[in-house]
This record gives C-alpha cells, sequence and structure tokens, in this order.
C-alpha cells in the first residue's frame, strides 16, 4: 500500500471513530440532533442584540441540510414554542429567532456541548484544539469537498 493510500484510510478511521465517539457521548442529549443544530445558529444569530433573526436560507447555508429538512425542523421548533417566525424587509424570506422565554431549554443542552468541547481541550490542549477548529473549517470551506 502507498503512503498516500495509508494516510486516507487512517484519515477515514480517524474520522470514524471520531464521529461515533461524538454521537456516542449525546452531544445534543435533550433535543433532537437536527433541532438542536438549528437552535445553535438560530442562538448564535440571537445573542447579538436580543432581537436579531435568521433566514431559512442562512441555515441552510451553515448546515448543509435540506432545505425541506431545514422547513420540516423548524416547524417542529415552533410547534414545541422554541422558535419563532418573524417578518423581515424582505417578504418573500422567512426569518426565525429563539423565543426568549423559552431559551433556557436550548441552553441547558448547549451547556452539555460546552462541557464536552472543555474536555476534549483538556485532553487535546488548545494548540492542538485551535489547530483542529482551524482544519475544519478550511475542510468546510472547500468548495466541492466531493464531486
Amino acid at each position: 500500500m502507498d503512503e498516500n493510500r495509508k494516510l486516507e484510510d487512517e484519515l477515514i478511521d480517524a474520522w470514524v471513530l471520531l464521529t461515533s465517539t461524538l454521537k456516542n457521548t449525546r452531544l445534543t442529549n435533550g433535543m433532537i440532533y437536527n433541532e438542536a443544530i438549528i437552535m445553535l445558529f438560530a442562538y448564535r444569530k440571537y445573542r447579538t442584540d436580543g432581537e436579531e433573526a435568521i433566514s431559512f436560507r442562512e441555515i441552510a447555508d451553515k448546515t448543509k441540510m435540506a432545505k425541506s429538512l431545514v422547513n420540516r425542523t423548524i416547524d417542529a421548533l415552533v410547534g414545541k414554542n422554541l422558535l419563532e417566525r418573524v417578518a423581515g424587509q424582505d417578504r418573500r424570506t422567512t426569518y426565525v429567532r429563539p423565543v426568549a422565554k423559552n431559551l433556557s431549554v436550548f441552553l441547558n443542552v448547549h451547556r452539555q456541548s460546552l462541557a464536552l468541547a472543555h474536555t476534549i481541550v483538556g485532553i487535546i490542549g488548545e494548540e492542538d484544539a485551535e489547530a483542529f477548529v482551524r482544519l475544519s473549517q478550511k475542510i468546510v470551506d472547500a468548495k466541492p469537498l466531493s464531486d
């Protein structure tokens, strides 16, 4: 086996082991995974000033979820009174933001995610954590990743 193939095999093994480890730690314990991910992006936008809303399109772009899945998941979050639809200047675009009085539901899940991230930083150190973030972003920014 040539060196490149060995590295590619090791990369796939590392990816599978890492994603399995993260999945089995129940990163979003207490919420459905897709709901927690959408709430994360809505919360990040909202926490800038407590009013800011995020568009469906921006959520789909950031999460790489199909628009139909984004719609279904947002409908579920609206039904649970965790997100609310808000009008924007462009009436053709739909926006959502967290329902402030129910934000604690998401924040409890988010605290668990932050605790896991803190544990990981403790294991690999700040320098490797920063490198992981930088390399992950580099992979995300590569368009298209696969053809």
